[in-house]
């Protein structure tokens, strides 16, 4: 049997696993660890060994679990909900004001947890409400949801972006600095597009009425101070680290360790808060930790077999395809990918295949990271099985049924392609802030 029939074979195994429901670490991590036997013998029960022993020695992985925390305490603490509460004081006056603060938050909350999911569970249990409340329309505003929950993923700290640096073996500090750039540029853009069809549309969404806005300057200032404790949370972790004062993991500790403070000062920090913050921290944390183990070994088998080599000759050499053509083509794959699975399961699935196809054909593995993670977005709204369409659909109150979520989805998915394609033409919108500090 040729290496690109096994190559193959290995790849039909693991999609008929995840099709009868197992787990995505239990599909490739057995299909990867049944390859090794089948193919060396007893000693390819050494490559999931080897993996492992890999995984442990990864010092920055030490970052996931501190994050993971931070964000959790934020929001079982309802410290995050201060922050909406801030933007619906200060952006009610503006038409679309509330739509575009609830873009706002979901940058925020991306910037406390680096999970989407993280995001669509404030905003639709948070901002929906009120925004429907209010007479915005709800098409719009469950668009809003949706797009803004994506930005979990791709703003630091990004666990989607740890999982691809230890896959692709590259810096997560780069990884994450380049992401800041495109996911501020991207939430500028849904803000743009919000008030510009806000402006031409303004039944669309209404400004506050006389008697919401006429808050004391006093509320005004404290709700701004209670929004902002998050943001100096944020700011404690990564400006010493943006300085070259403190490592990854140093930072990492000072996030989680602000936040919980903050949370005891604040006097929400009860025994529920703490051991939901704890079990949901180790939940997830365990769960990337096995699918990073898993997608590991069964790298580790593709790069014995040399099917990476195989791949670019058949693009390059048979198919005469240029490496721009390839790249593109992947990212489309990506995006069919993200039609049935998650940002995890599309990466350990597809990296050990495209990630040394990428460094191959000579483009940046920093660069391609943002992109990958972009094109996840794009992927988690894109119908009939987006992921984050079933999530908005079982969070969203009973008025706004599957066809609303569907349609909503469609500008901001547009807006998301054009992020692309800028990040695409112009790598510097990645790639500048992470050579800036690294070059320092």
């Amino acid at each position: 049997m040729s290496y690109e029939l096994i190559a193959l074979t290995m790849f039909a195994g693991m999609m008929l696993m995840l099709m009868t429901g197992q787990r995505v670490f239990g599909a490739i991590g057995f299909v990867g660890a049944l390859a090794g036997v089948l193919l060396w013998g007893t000693g390819g029960v050494e490559i999931p060994f080897s993996a492992a022993m890999k995984l442990m020695k990864w010092y920055p992985l030490l970052t996931l679990p501190m994050f993971i925390f931070m964000g959790y305490v934020l929001s079982e603490s309802k410290i995050a909900d201060d922050l909406y509460k801030m933007f619906h004081v200060w952006m009610g006056p503006v038409r679309g004001g509330l739509a575009i603060g609830t873009i706002g938050l979901m940058v925020l909350i991306s910037a406390m947890n680096g999970l989407s999911v993280a995001g669509m569970a404030i905003g639709a249990t948070i901002a929906l409400p009120e925004l429907l409340r209010r007479g915005y329309d709800k098409i719009m505003v469950t668009g809003v949801i949706q797009a803004g929950s994506s930005l979990g993923i791709l703003v630091p700290p990004s666990v989607v972006l740890v999982l691809y640096a230890m896959i692709a073996r590259q810096p997560v500090g780069q990884l994450w600095l380049a992401g800041v750039v495109p996911g501020l540029m991207m939430a500028g853009l849904f803000i743009v597009y919000i008030y510009v069809r806000c402006r031409l549309q303004p039944e669309l969404g209404p400004i506050l009425s006389e008697e919401e806005r006429n808050i004391p300057r006093a509320e005004k200032l404290r709700l701004l101070r209670a929004g902002l404790l998050p943001i100096g949370i944020f700011a404690s972790m990564m400006v010493p680290f943006v300085n070259g004062w403190t490592s990854l993991v140093e930072s990492s500790a000072i996030g989680a360790l602000a936040a919980f403070l903050a949370a005891i000062l604040k006097g929400r920090m009860t025994r529920q808060v703490f051991q939901t913050t704890v079990r949901q921290t180790l939940a997830i944390s365990c769960m990337f930790m096995w699918i990073i183990l898993a997608a590991l070994g069964f790298g580790a088998i593709f790069d014995g077999l040399g099917a990476v080599k195989a791949i670019e000759n058949l693009f390059t050499e048979q198919l005469g395809l240029n490496p721009w053509m390839i790249l593109i083509l992947m990212q489309l794959s990506f995006i069919l990918m993200g039609t049935f699975l998650d940002d995890t399961a599309m990466l350990v699935i597809v990296a050990p295949l495209y990630v040394p196809l990428v460094k191959l054909l000579g483009f940046d593995l920093i660069w391609y990271g943002v992109l990958y993670t972009i094109t996840t977005q794009i992927a988690y709204m894109t119908p009939p099985f987006g992921y984050n369409l079933f999530l908005m659909r079982a969070m969203a109150p009973p008025e706004i049924g599957l066809k609303d979520i569907y349609v909503s989805i469609i500008p901001f998915t547009l807006v998301m392609v054009l992020a692309l394609a800028l990040v695409m033409i112009f790598p510097d919108i990645a790639l500048w802030l992470p050579h800036t500090v690294y070059n320092k």
